[in-house]
């Protein structure tokens, strides 16, 4: 099919963008994209596409802008229950290390997921990522992290291999057993940290070769949230340091609420990514700078959370830092599945342009999971994973907040389309 006359095809070709580079759109007006089969064949300006292909299905994009589809690289999109009744504790001055202290926030939804069954757990997460599809996210990472327990993060990480064959929106799973101590464990943090490196990752590490689906290539990533309260840099290094051993890609939570060196661990051990960075020093910056680790920056959770504090970004990108978007989807702090709101609320909190971010939310995203070699850019022998806005400019993804630009979504060449009520039928 060729999916003709888009006043602009933001192809943003090149691969992962980092420093001064971001925002690199590489935008063909009047453009015209080929796919066939789940794979981009051709992109290039519309009078000679359809000149070079008179015979092929046509899907008639005047009037809009086609760009990669969205990559969430940071979500806990499967869990049970929710922490409505936190959010109005928050809200009241609480902080959410506190709540967390006092065996809620995390360990409050720990408590339920332990207790659903995997059915109901698939059934709680499935709509979540029917809007997040709808919004224009087509790859999502999915943590585990509330079990705390090997049976049930190892059910966590069934629900992600069943929700990703059940498609449209594909998962990249990533375990994050160390996401805080369990209660079990409240007063020998060391104990449960030396469990996860002994008996957990190696478990994990057999369940995985037991159960990979089909076309998996690689493991899971392996997260550690290093904070004050969770897992100090001394356990992280320990925990990130045994899953590198048994050959897991590492993604690290740093710099949330304190700056323990996290960030430059991650750069040190070869993370994936680091994500949160808010507290994170000059040091750590450049440590980023200088790695090839992606810092992810989740401006919707001190949004969510009413702080006044972000991710430096333009810091980041000075020292010469990879930058992706996220949402952080979770229950606690962040119930949010619209990248398109991540992108308005990076430019103004972030103070990143509307290319920046646009960037940040595609190519340098797909980076953040290990996948711009797949996804992420509209380039000849991609995967077929775009959407359709009902926009002209690019510059209405930032400029405009709390509604649905997307006509259409292309998930590997499938296409389908968005109503006003974001639902989606494929056509």
């Amino acid at each position: 099919m060729l999916i003709h006359s888009a006043d602009q095809v933001l192809t943003l070709s090149g691969g992962p963008q980092r420093g001064s580079r971001l925002g690199s759109l590489g935008i063909i007006d009047n453009g015209t994209v080929l796919i066939r089969q789940e794979k981009i064949i051709e992109v290039g300006p519309t009078y000679e596409m359809r000149h070079a292909y008179p015979s092929e299905p046509e899907l008639d994009a005047s009037g809009c802008i086609v760009l990669p589809g969205f990559v969430d690289p940071h979500t806990h999109v499967v869990w049970s229950g929710d922490r409505a009744a936190e959010f109005e504790m928050k809200m009241s001055g609480a902080k959410y290390m506190d709540i967390l202290a006092s065996g809620g926030g995390i360990l409050s939804t720990v408590k339920k997921t332990r207790t659903a069954s995997l059915e109901s757990l698939i059934e709680e997460t499935r709509p979540r990522l029917q809007r997040m599809f709808a919004y224009g996210t087509t790859t999502t990472e999915a943590k585990t992290g509330y079990g705390l327990e090997l049976k049930t993060e190892l059910k966590m990480l069934e629900a992600i291999l069943l929700l990703n064959d059940a498609g449209p929106l594909e998962l990249a799973p990533t375990f994050l057993g160390a996401h805080a101590i369990p209660p079990e464990f409240t007063n020998d943090p060391q104990g449960y940290t030396d469990l996860l490196c002994n008996d957990m990752l190696p478990a994990l590490r057999q369940w995985w070769v037991d159960h990979r689906p089909p076309l998996s290539t690689g493991l899971p990533f392996v997260d550690v949230f290093c904070e004050n309260g969770a897992f100090d840099l001394s356990q992280t290094r320990q925990v990130l340091a045994k899953a590198r051993d048994l050959g897991f890609p590492l993604k690290l939570h740093a710099d949330e609420f304190d700056n323990l060196g996290g960030a430059s661990l991650a750069a040190e051990l070869g993370a994936v990514s680091a994500d949160h960075l808010v507290k994170t020093s000059t040091a750590d910056i450049a440590a980023l700078g200088r790695s090839e680790t992606v810092a992810v920056a989740l401006p919707c959770t001190p949004f969510g959370l009413a702080e006044n504090e972000y991710t430096p970004a333009r810091k980041i990108l000075e020292a010469n830092g990879y930058l992706a978007l996220a949402t952080d989807c979770n229950p606690g702090t962040a119930w949010c599945e619209s990248m398109q709101f991540v992108i308005a609320l990076a430019c103004r909190v972030l103070k990143l342009t509307p290319a920046q971010a646009i960037a940040a939310a595609t190519i340098n995203a797909a980076y953040a999971i290990r996948q711009s070699d797949r996804i992420g850019s509209i380039d000849p022998g991609r995967q077929a994973d775009l959407l359709i806005l009902s926009v002209p400019d690019y510059r209405q993804l930032g400029y405009r907040f709390g509604t649905n630009l997307v006509r259409q979504v292309v998930k590997r060449g499938r296409i389908y389309s968005v109503d006003s009520g974001a639902r989606l039928q494929e056509l």
